[in-house]
């Protein structure tokens, strides 16, 4: 274990004492700092040893989650799919019920030819199945986790806008 010693940052906190700080140990152990005074200089390293071991026990019990860069990519492109404030309706509407291109263009206040555009990026994702009943072609959703992440997105952003 390597000390160095080195000014309180704040002189007024620590008027006349030195702070000794432990080098290459986890933060959590490295803010623990050891204020020794200019007249004794008592050194109470139990509590800190004790700290390092309990910080490796901390670390050797968390494990990381399973994943890699690579296995969220598809997630990615699906996310970015989403992130639109047209889209994001759109989904709004069809978690409500089944609609057409030119109901939900009307809703969402947007010409239909850019409405399906919208839809047909969403439903390559895997979002939104289509079915057609007669001469119109009824959108809905495919992906039920598309009710959670709505859900939130809801209760961050449109819940705290309500008086």
């Amino acid at each position: 274990m390597r000390l160095s010693r080195h000014r309180a940052r704040d002189p007024a906190l620590f008027p006349a004492k030195q702070c000794l700080a432990l080098r290459g140990m986890t933060k959590k152990t490295q803010e623990t700092l050891i204020d020794i005074s200019l007249d004794s200089d008592i050194l109470i390293l139990e509590s800190l040893q004790m700290a390092k071991k309990t910080t490796k026990t901390q670390t050797a019990a968390t494990s990381k989650p399973a994943g890699s860069p690579e296995a969220f990519a598809e997630a990615a492109e699906c996310l970015k799919t989403l992130a639109h404030p047209v889209r994001l309706r759109i989904v709004q509407l069809l978690l409500h019920g089944r609609y057409t291109v030119g109901e939900i263009a009307e809703d969402c206040g947007i010409p239909d030819n850019v409405a399906s555009e919208h839809l047909r990026l969403m439903q390559r994702c895997g979002f939104f199945t289509s079915a057609r009943d007669g001469r119109r072609v009824y959108y809905q959703i495919a992906e039920a986790h598309l009710a959670n992440l709505m859900n939130c997105i809801e209760s961050r952003f449109l819940d705290s806008a309500k008086p």
